[in-house]
Order: structure tokens, then sequence, then C-alpha cells
């Protein structure tokens, strides 16, 4: 299916020694769909695969968004009825197979999915004008796809459970501040600067470069944690206030959350 752009919804495409990933939905922020999770995960194992590839660069279309999360009239229903899962297996998430470098270029809105896709990557370029946010618990859902194991990992625990709990987001300067993101660069320069820093990569020995990723991974050891948030978010997404949220979200009105 094309987008707005009469184009695919994510772009794959290779300069040199470096594959870029680009969620292109900009009319609706880069937002998550079916259709645009199958293609992110599909041109990521292509990448992995190319033996000519030495680094992924991750971006978004435009200057507004890098990904906004999970489409809420077509994606958060569906995973909440359980006909889609955001990420199929419940002890992986986004990325945990590449271990060929990724890099965030981070150019707008990263919140909800979209943060979550940034949390699997390894460094991340930041526009000073992008914002980071998991808002899911406003209504009525949670991050269920890694946030909760990677985050407090990646960033001081404190600032985690801000990020979780009150659903508010960030901006670029304290998400610099607390080690989310590597560089914070003018939005017209962020891909430039995410490839320069995927050619400077690439410049190494590939196969000690993808050992050096696979170790730091596999050691983590965040499979039992993924498994451990995939089993307890089940009770949340499958919940009336799973519902009413998204309801509420669409209609332009405050939920009625009932606990249940």
């Amino acid at each position: 299916m094309n987008d707005e752009t009469g184009l695919a919804p994510v772009l794959y495409e290779t300069r040199g020694r470096v594959a870029i990933i680009t969620l292109n939905r900009p009319a609706k922020h880069n937002s998550l769909t079916p259709e645009v999770l199958e293609l992110l995960a599909r041109h990521a194992e292509a990448a992995q695969h190319d033996h000519h590839v030495r680094a992924i660069v991750v971006t978004g279309t435009g200057d507004r968004a890098f990904c906004a999360g999970g489409d809420l009239a077509e994606l958060i229903p569906q995973v909440a009825s359980g006909a889609v899962a955001v990420v199929p297996d419940p002890a992986k998430r986004f990325f945990s197979d590449i271990f060929k470098p990724v890099i965030a270029a981070v150019n707008g809105l990263c919140i909800a999915g979209g943060l979550e896709i940034m949390l699997g990557t390894d460094l991340r370029i930041a526009a000073s004008h992008a914002t980071f946010g998991l808002g899911e618990v406003r209504w009525g859902v949670i991050p269920a796809a890694g946030s909760h194991v990677r985050l407090p990992r990646q960033i001081p625990w404190a600032i985690a459970m801000q990020m979780l709990l009150t659903a508010t987001p960030i901006n670029a300067a304290r998400a610099y501040e607390v080690g989310l993101v590597n560089e914070i660069v003018e939005g017209p320069a962020v891909l430039e600067r995410a490839i320069q820093l995927a050619n400077e990569i690439a410049d190494n020995a590939p196969l000690a470069v993808e050992t050096a990723k696979e170790i730091a991974v596999r050691a983590l050891a965040l499979e039992p944690a993924f498994a451990l948030e995939h089993a307890l978010a089940e009770r949340v997404l499958r919940s009336d206030d799973a519902r009413e949220g998204p309801r509420a979200f669409t209609e332009r009105r405050q939920p009625n959350w009932s606990g249940h």
C-alpha cells in the first residue's frame, strides 16, 4: 500500500556501506500500522544480512516527527483485541536480533512506539526541536514494546519512572542531559550527521564491530524481562480502560476510567 507521498510507508535505501530505513507517513507523524511494523522488521533483516552494509540509520520523513507511535485508529485497537502483536516474539523487541550498529536520526516527535523504536538503537542524533515521551498511561494502555525494560537501563531510574508514570515528554536538551541521546544538531543536519557517524563506524573492522555489539546486547540478557513485560501487559491491553482510552482520544474528550 502506498502512503500519502505516493511511496511505500517505510523506505529502504543504501548509501555506500550505510542502509537507511525511513518511516514514511509524514501526514500521520510517521505513526505505526501493522504494515509499517512488518516493513520495518523486513528492512532491518535485509540490512543485517547484506554483507555490504556496515551500519543502519533509522529516521522519519519530514521535520515534524521521527515517529509518533502506534496509529490510534488503525494499530492500537488491533493490538488491544489481540489481532496484531507489535513484536510477535514475547522475548524480543525492536532490533533485538540486529547486531550491526543502528543509529537513530530523530527529526522531531519521538513518542510512544517511536521512542520504543529508538530505545532499540545504539546511537541517537536528535534535532534540537525533538521531543521524547511515553504517553500511553494517559490513554489506558502501556508502552509494552520494551520501554519498561530498556528505558530504566539506559537512563537513571527516577527519570525513567517520571517518563513512564506521568506521561509527560522531555525535550531534546533534557534527553541529552540524561544520556538518552548522543548529540543534538539543528534539524536539517540530523540525517547527514547520523550517516557521518555510521560511516565512521563502517571504517572499523566489521566482524569486530558486530561482535562488540552482540556481546554487549547478549550480556544484558533482556529476553526474560521482555517476556515478563509481555505477560503483565496482557492484563492492561485486554482491559476496559484500554478500549476507553483510544476511544476518548479519537472523540477528543477526557477518558472515563473504570480501573478494569
